[in-house]
């Protein structure tokens, strides 16, 4: 259920969350669309098909997305299963997928699709900018933002966007406009960052 989200000369991830025939509907951040207005899904078998913004839905100014893409009559895909965020706790064991990058050369993917292993660090009580509440070890490159963090069960419980070790700006700033201590920003800072799928849910009703 993980795809590549292909925007001009680069591309992120997308998680496919819903099938009405041949149609198909993935998640993704809204970053991973900017560089471009032409989209593409490379789905898990390797087809590629135009990707189409479904853009009237607001997500609230979180760093979310939806694109619809239609497949071949004779090819079905894999639908994710969305968690409950709600049951999450630090110390949880989870995944993430996404199709990383070489920054070298964005022409180039080397690794395919990858999915990496850690824990749940951080579950924050506000969210960040953009939606960014939970915090966790998984080692997220460039190219995996909008990719699925999921849980044991392979249950889709967060989306991925902001890796470790920012190189530029000041993302820890929440979403009321106060910020956090310059304690917990240097904790911060040593965990990637995901949208939790109930944030997700809760605009999509």
């Amino acid at each position: 259920f993980t795809v590549k989200v292909i925007a001009g000369k680069t591309w992120g991830s997308g998680i496919i969350i819903n099938r009405e025939g041949s149609v198909y509907t993935v998640l993704t951040n809204r970053h991973v669309l900017t560089p471009s207005e032409h989209h593409q899904i490379k789905a898990p078998d390797g087809q590629i098909y135009p990707g189409f913004k479904i853009i009237d839905i607001p997500f609230d100014g979180n760093d979310l997305a939806l694109l619809e893409f239609r497949a071949l009559n004779t090819i079905t895909y894999q639908v994710a299963q969305l968690g409950d965020s709600s049951s999450l706790n630090p110390g949880d064991r989870i995944f993430a997928s996404g199709f990383p990058f070489n920054t070298e050369n964005l022409s180039l993917n080397l690794h395919g699709l990858t999915v990496t292993s850690g824990r749940i660090a951080w579950i924050l009580e506000q969210p960040l900018r953009e939606g960014y509440q939970l915090g966790y070890t998984n080692d997220i490159r460039k190219g995996m933002s909008g990719g699925p963090v999921f849980n044991c069960d392979g249950e889709v419980i967060g989306v991925n966007g902001m890796h470790a070790y920012p190189l530029w700006g000041d993302p820890y700033i929440y979403q009321d406009g106060s910020q956090p201590n310059l304690e917990e920003k240097r904790e911060m800072k040593h965990y990637s960052w995901a949208i939790l799928m109930d944030t997700f849910t809760h605009n999509h009703r």
